[in-house]
């Protein structure tokens, strides 16, 4: 006669599972225990923040405990997608479920932005006194601008400067806002929510290129973790989450294109073009591009996608802009500016820390899993995380992006929630994902 197993408690979990959990905890543990140093070395040994000129180290940000007309939004949606996310993200068709992110992250990103409230956390983000709308009335003439572009690259002291923003970026971020300004959506609240509903399409990105290269399951798994990775904090309002969603695109188009359809790598290059000038420091993302190139070997795939980033960049040479010059002139501003004067000691690793918060304790998790058996898992998901690491450690090594990275490195983290497709209970994971976002923008006020 049978026995009825219903109510029953489950069965203990195998000592491997144990050990697998306690060693992912373990490294939350120390991620906590970095973000803490962090904290603890920036107020003790900078004077407060003063000497690495930020409010909250390792953050751009201020500790202020609030609420706003976002929490509610922000609330319900982590916890549906906490709820519901892994369920439906088995069970739906693939195209309706990259809708559903899609729909789920712009509501994630918009509703923390407007915990901050509309003026403060939307309309003021791009129209500051550094930000690009700042600038967009300058433009009369589009080719005059792009040729002489790199002689307002100077010191803040000189006359005809472009804002900070608009100087230390290539112009294809300036390009983007002022097309905007001819479509009638310059202020700072259209052109916020434009900015919301392009960079919040990354997560999707990222789950077309899992799914090109290590299989439908895994890209699935992939998705939740996308919408609710915490940097979307600092996606929303602010133009490098609109970086991180171009950069992402244009490596998924690259491996739809390199497992069959060669078009789309083509559309994946000129992407990748567009990428590098919207931010100097994208030009790491050809390390991510190159993982899909090296986990598919369709060279004629790279071929396309080459000629595509070249069009791109022979289109902005001839309209009067060189990208090196550019980068040169930009270095001039990096050695005038507060950030030239932060001690890289310091830097070389609260950067990490930084980068900590938009990750979240998920990533640390999945990367340990993926780096604790590597050839257990599609060299596709090896590859594109390990492109994504590579970038963000290459970028820290440099020098040239010291703070606010938590922002600046968002094109490179939106790929480190890859390896999150291989964690046990992925409910509780999306809840502790959410949880820290929600802390954070609800404790800390953050410039973006």
């Amino acid at each position: 006669m049978a026995t009825s197993l219903r109510g029953t408690p489950p069965p203990p979990a195998p000592p491997a599972a144990r050990r697998g959990v306690v060693a992912d905890l373990s490294v939350v543990a120390a991620g906590v225990v970095l973000v803490v140093l962090a904290a603890v070395v920036g107020r003790l040994s900078y004077g407060g923040g003063h000497e690495v000129y930020l409010g909250w180290p390792p953050l751009l940000a201020q500790w202020l405990p609030h609420v706003g007309p976002g929490t509610p939004a922000a609330v319900v949606t982590s916890v549906l997608v906490v709820v519901f996310g892994p369920g439906l993200a088995r069970r739906m068709r693939w195209r309706g479920l990259l809708a559903a992110g899609y729909a789920a992250a712009v509501a994630w990103t918009l509703s923390l932005a407007l915990v901050d409230g509309w003026q403060r956390g939307v309309v003021a983000r791009l129209s500051s006194a550094d930000e690009y709308l700042n600038d967009v009335g300058r433009v009369s003439d589009v080719g005059a601008m792009l040729r002489t572009f790199t002689d307002f690259v100077v010191t803040a002291d000189q006359p005809g400067h472009w804002t900070t923003h608009v100087a230390a970026h290539p112009p294809g971020a300036f390009l983007f806002y002022v097309g905007l300004d001819r479509l009638g959506l310059g202020a700072g609240g259209p052109a916020g929510i434009v900015t919301v509903l392009v960079g919040a399409s990354a997560c999707v990105a990222v789950a077309v290129a899992v799914r090109a290269l290590a299989g439908e399951d895994l890209a699935r798994r992939v998705l939740p973790f996308g919408v609710l990775l915490p940097g979307a904090v600092w996606a929303g309002v602010s133009a490098d989450g609109m970086f991180a969603a171009v950069l992402a695109w244009g490596v998924a188009l690259l491996a739809v294109g390199a497992i069959g359809r060669l078009g789309w790598a083509a559309a994946g290059g000129l992407l990748l073009g567009v990428a590098v000038h919207l931010s100097y420091g994208l030009v790491l993302g050809g390390l991510i591009a190159s993982a899909v190139v090296v986990a598919t070997r369709r060279w004629s795939a790279a071929g396309l996608a080459v000629l595509g980033a070249v069009a791109v960049v022979a289109a902005f040479t001839a309209a009067g802009f060189w990208w090196f010059t550019g980068l040169q002139r930009t270095g001039v501003i990096y050695a005038a500016s507060a950030a030239a004067a932060r001690p890289y000691a310091y830097f070389v690793w609260a950067n990490l820390a930084a980068v900590a918060f938009a990750a979240g304790p998920a990533v640390c998790a999945g990367v340990r899993r993926l780096l604790a058996a590597p050839r257990a898992v599609p060299v596709g998901v090896l590859l594109l995380t390990a492109g994504g690491l590579a970038a963000v450690l290459l970028a820290d090594l440099s020098g040239l992006s010291k703070a606010e990275v938590e922002r600046i490195w968002l094109p490179f983290v939106v790929w480190l929630a890859v390896p999150c497709a291989l964690l046990p209970r992925a409910r509780r994971w999306l809840a502790a994902q959410a949880g820290l976002a929600l802390l954070v923008n609800h404790l800390l006020l953050t410039v973006w």
